[in-house]
């Protein structure tokens, strides 16, 4: 009785997540409308934000919600507006974000990608997905264990991406606290006077009405 009646085929669900229906645009206008109605203080808010723009050149996909909500409980922000921060991170930011974060993070650890970054990271997530189900079938079996492609994952993707990712994600979230907080109390603002504007009119109308 409760069920879809609009079922969805899977191939669906990944063209919605890479491109919604509405677009970015509306998806980004939803996030904004939101978060401004998010309660809290403004720099609570605009802590969240930065804890969840942070969060977003970290390479750790599937984490990524509990490093942010993580990051905004022990900056004391909102941990809803760090969830909705995290959509920063999109389809459409990630390969740039990919790229600045491997590149910087190599020159800072004084390495050098072995190949190039846009068209090897899928092949290092491959391998070193391979060698996750090969090691996870070695448990029940007389396989070994490999661990080769998972090493060669961590050293030319995963640490140099972490160490990367620091300066532009402080970057990023630096400026995203300093849009937010405005942005916020201005609207704050604005609805506490029409909450004071309706308030009074609602009491000259009671009063009227005696």
């Amino acid at each position: 009785m409760f069920r879809r009646r609009d079922y969805r085929p899977w191939y669906q669900f990944i063209l919605e997540a890479l491109w919604p229906r509405g677009g970015w645009l509306r998806a980004a206008q939803y996030v904004k409308h939101r978060m401004r109605r998010l309660p809290g203080t403004p720099e609570q808010i605009a802590r969240g934000v930065f804890a969840g723009a942070v969060t977003v050149f970290t390479p750790y996909f599937g984490l990524h919600f509990a490093i942010a909500a993580l990051l905004a409980r022990v900056m004391r922000g909102s941990i809803f507006a760090a969830l909705l921060a995290t959509f920063i991170g999109n389809p459409l930011t990630y390969v740039p974000i990919a790229a600045l974060s491997l590149n910087l993070g190599h020159f800072l650890l004084g390495t050098r990608p072995t190949i190039g970054v846009n068209d090897s990271l899928f092949s290092r997530f491959a391998g070193a997905s391979r060698d996750l189900w090969h090691n996870f079938i070695a448990l029940f079996t007389d396989e070994r264990s490999h661990w080769d492609e998972l090493q060669f994952f961590w050293d030319t993707v995963i640490w140099p991406w972490t160490v990367g990712g620091i300066i532009p994600g402080l970057i990023c979230g630096i400026i995203c606290y300093y849009l937010t907080v405005p942005v916020i109390r201005a609207y704050q603002k604005n609805r506490a006077a029409r909450l004071r504007k309706k308030m009074d009119k609602l009491r000259r109308q009671a009063e009227a009405a005696e």
